[in-house]
């Protein structure tokens, strides 16, 4: 991992983070708050040679040497039954020297001979009596083992105390910011951990770094999520200007770069249903046509159609109908929205989908397509559920796969990879849908989606300052148009009239142009949209059955009626 792999975790669980080191403190506070308060006093002893001050320099120096020699052995006296037992009888504690043993300890100072002797004890006054009466003691009992036990021989050492132990004032235990510090580490240390365990165990596919430790494919795009997206589906069309539009025209961008061996037709899928396959297939297919590119959009889900709801289309006739040879592929496929777009619905569910769009006809219709359009664009089911966009896929020139951020983890990225190239079929790219444009799983930067003036907020888009609804409907204007020469200015003055295409609706009314009226001042001005020249459109159906091609009329989009 990289430090940028763990900042994206310390973000993504910074909450789980925090409360276990809450739990760790809360824990910490517990036990302190649970815990009886013990006092410490300290005694301390002093071990000298009975020289009685009448010896040479080096007689001193060898006594105070012989001395620290034994400071260890005095050490380990303290606990045993020789001292302890005086200190119970003197002191009359209802215990026994073992247990009082868990009480006492000692000390010696290094290259010294001064010995601490320590007494713990809940009460204050008790544990200072015990650490003196322990130092008596000891000196007591120190001078019979050095004398070997006899009664009239005489030590070599003395001892003798020079600190004796007073009451504690403050309690020696527990120590409460000790045990909350100590409590706080160990909750950041578990809750780190945590974090880093959920992150490992994470297969869900969540960034671009996800999709390449699955598939090499390239990454070809990333929508950002748009909580309204089922409102308004068609987001390249209705708000031009937000972020996720310009998701859609990065991804065309990338798409006509990518190097397919001169074929163009592309079937979009999925791994599971409900990724966005549909509306990312619709809002790319507008974004090509808005570019200039003629564009075929085929809805070859004909399991669960959703083109012709997203565009407001009759699908009730539609590719079924064309592969079986009940209609004419050049009656059913409809222009749209005033732009080089053809759209071809799916018609009626079949039973046999895949044998549908596995079959010869089929791939005579999408050779033709790829001939007469630049950019086919197929939208199929998931790759998972069922087999049919891996059968598609095997006759266009690639497959492009929608990734929802989150929903499929890795093995399931990975087997509709498989299933893909199981068939021969070529990946294309892949589209990453649902991309948070905040927290630690966002994609887009500072540049595109939120500090270049795209961004919308409570209705209002921040670039222009109107409501939505007054930047909906956008469309290109055309460049001033130049100033008038004098002799036109003798001319009378005419008004003249352009319509602005709509689309058609679901129930297959064309509505009324708007006509647009316009004195042609000599002043410079904007002249009004027009609506895209379409180029003549072939034959398809001669196409289909071998013959010659023939030139049709140019199509006229704002008449066009739907059968």
């Amino acid at each position: 991992m990289e430090l940028s792999d763990y900042i994206r975790i310390l973000r993504k669980n910074w909450l789980i983070i925090v409360v276990v080191t809450l739990v760790g403190i809360g824990l910490a506070a517990a036990f302190s708050l649970t815990r009886t308060p013990m006092f410490t006093s300290s005694a301390t002893v002093a071990v000298s040679t009975q020289t009685g001050g009448t010896g040479t320099v080096a007689e001193l120096q060898q006594g105070s040497s012989f001395a620290q020699a034994r400071m260890n052995t005095y050490v380990g006296l303290v606990k045993q039954d020789i001292v302890l037992a005086p200190v119970i009888e003197e002191l009359g504690i209802d215990t026994t020297s073992a247990e009082l043993a868990a009480s006492v300890s000692a000390a010696a100072t290094l290259n010294s001979t001064l010995l601490t002797i320590t007494a713990t004890d809940a009460d204050p006054d008790l544990a200072a009596a015990l650490a003196n009466e322990t130092a008596t003691s000891l000196a007591a009992a120190v001078p019979q083992i050095e004398a070997g036990g006899g009664t009239d021989a005489e030590s070599p050492l003395r001892m003798t105390t020079v600190t004796p132990a007073a009451p504690a004032t403050e309690p020696s235990s527990p120590n409460v910011p000790l045990n909350l510090a100590l409590g706080a580490l160990l909750g950041l240390a578990l809750g780190l951990g945590i974090a880093v365990l959920r992150s490992v165990l994470d297969t869900q596919v969540r960034t671009p770094r996800d999709v390449a430790h699955v598939t090499d494919a390239p990454l070809i795009g990333a929508i950002s999520n748009d909580p309204k997206a089922k409102e308004r589906p068609l987001i390249v069309h209705v708000d031009p200007l937000s972020p996720r539009a310009e998701s859609f025209r990065a991804l065309r961008t990338n798409l006509q770069f990518l190097d397919m061996d001169g074929r163009s037709s592309f079937v979009v899928t999925s791994s599971l249903p409900a990724e966005g396959k549909s509306s990312t297939t619709v809002n790319l297919a507008i974004a090509l046509a808005d570019a200039g590119k003629k564009v075929a959009l085929l809805d070859a889900d004909l399991r669960k159609p959703k083109v012709a709801e997203y565009l407001g289309l009759e699908g009730g006739v539609g590719l079924t109908d064309v592969l079986i040879g009940r209609v004419r592929v050049g009656d059913v496929m409809l222009p749209w929205g005033g732009r080089s777009l053809f759209v071809l619905p799916a018609g009626k569910i079949p039973p046999n989908p895949s044998e549908l769009l596995g079959s010869q006809q089929m791939k005579t219709l999408l050779e033709v397509l790829e001939r007469d359009f630049d950019v086919v664009l197929c939208d199929a089911p998931p790759l998972l559920p069922v087999t049919d966009a891996a059968i598609l896929a095997k006759s266009t020139s690639g497959a492009i796969i929608a990734v929802a951020s989150g929903k499929p983890n890795r093995h399931q990225l990975s087997a509709a990879v498989d299933t893909l190239e199981t068939v021969g079929a070529k990946v294309a790219g892949v589209v990453m849908t649902m991309m948070p444009m905040r927290g630690p799983d966002a994609y887009y930067g500072q540049y595109g989606g939120t500090a270049y003036g795209y961004r919308v907020e409570q209705g209002k888009n921040t670039r222009t300052g109107k409501p939505e609804h007054e930047i909906a409907a956008f469309t290109p204007v055309t460049p001033l148009a130049p100033q008038a020469t004098p002799a036109a200015d003798s001319a009378p003055r005419r008004t003249t009239a352009q319509v602005v295409s709509t689309p058609t609706s679901a129930a297959g009314a064309t509505p009324p142009a708007r006509v647009a009226a316009a004195p042609s001042a000599p002043a410079p001005t904007r002249a009004a949209a027009a609506p895209a020249t379409q180029a003549k459109r072939p034959d398809f159906d001669a196409l289909l059955t071998g013959q010659q091609a023939q030139e049709i009329d140019p199509i006229d989009v704002t008449t066009r009626r739907r059968p």
